[in-house]
């Protein structure tokens, strides 16, 4: 499919690069939406999984659903998933934005907990929503929301729901290992250092209910993914160490089996991403998957200024819907 390497975004003149535009949302977009029904399902495993659902008409569900997903340490309550939301409830798509386990406010019961390369979980959303009477689901996915959204969709060993149309992600580290390396700049330390904190929170956690199963006494010199993911991801979802679990768990190897129209957008001066984080021989080779690569932007950035407070991405999101869709 296409590939709009020079789509325009125009960001405002105010922020100036990749870390300006990536910051601002996170200090200082602010939105309220109606109350949503928040719902706790059951999982195979005896877990657990909270969604939030966002009806266009309370008490009369739509016939179609966006299933939204969050990035790392993310929830549902984040403000680029309830821009996202309001744009869709406003489009005429209720909405489900789901948390991963241990993210909703609410340690989960098991070990486990999430990483980039999961589907289960996602999976077990969608057919949750499936037999709410939903005959079109899309997903919807942000950095790692995004990562699985994509292996959710060309995983050989994924059995993607039929009720499934599109999808629509962005700034997706689809190449964890080069992802990896960004994150290792000195300018992305204080993301860095922002992510460890809440992670190794999680784990002391953890370390509460499976005291036998989980060792902190390493915790407080873990400094990087590196170190985070050969401790604790690789051993607990069964990888010989982090650069494997990199390797397994990044959607890039799959994006040639995806199935339905889906589309990527990453800008160029993302702060995560690595120049492999930018697919466009899988764009080039298939008649799914569709990349747009503007200059600006950010990480989950795309930040607009206009009365009707929509981002871009909102409104980039709700025209590819309608494409694909022809309701929207």
């Amino acid at each position: 499919m296409p590939i709009y390497e020079n789509i325009l975004y125009p960001a405002p003149f105010f922020l100036r690069g990749g870390h300006a535009q990536t910051l601002y949302p996170a200090l200082f977009r602010t939105l309220d939406l109606p109350a949503c029904t928040v719902q706790r399902i059951t999982t195979p495993d005896n877990d657990f999984l909270d969604i939030d659902f966002h009806y266009v008409t309370p008490n009369s569900p739509q016939k179609r659903l966006a299933v939204v997903s969050h990035g790392l340490e993310g929830n549902s309550k984040r403000s680029y998933i309830k821009g996202m939301v309001r744009a869709l409830v406003r489009a005429g798509w209720d909405a489900a934005a789901w948390n991963f386990r241990g993210c909703s406010g609410s340690m989960n019961r098991t070990l486990h907990m999430y990483h980039s390369g999961s589907t289960e979980d996602l999976h077990s959303v969608v057919s949750y929503c499936a037999q709410k009477g939903y005959e079109e689901i899309v997903l919807i996915g942000f950095s790692m929301g995004g990562n699985q959204i994509l292996n959710y969709l060309g995983h050989p060993d994924s059995l993607v729901h039929p009720s499934v149309q599109a999808s629509v992600v962005f700034s997706v580290p689809c190449d964890l290992v080069g992802a990896a390396k960004a994150m290792d700049k000195s300018s992305n330390a204080i993301y860095l250092k922002n992510f460890m904190r809440t992670l190794k929170e999680k784990v002391a956690q953890k370390h509460e209910f499976y005291p036998d199963l989980v060792d902190i006494s390493r915790l407080s010199e873990l400094k990087t993914f590196r170190d985070f993911d050969e401790t604790y991801t690789a051993p607990w979802y069964g990888f010989k160490d982090a650069l494997e679990y990199w390797e397994k768990a990044s959607s890039i190897q799959f994006l040639d089996r995806v199935r339905v129209p889906t589309l990527l957008i990453s800008a160029r001066n993302d702060p995560f991403l690595w120049p492999t984080c930018y697919p466009t021989g899988a764009a080039h080779r298939s008649k799914y998957f569709y990349l747009e690569t503007p200059s600006d932007g950010g990480h989950i950035g795309f930040v607009r200024i206009a009365d009707d407070d929509y981002y871009w991405s909102e409104i980039r999101a709700m025209e590819f819907l309608g494409q694909v869709s022809g309701r929207c």
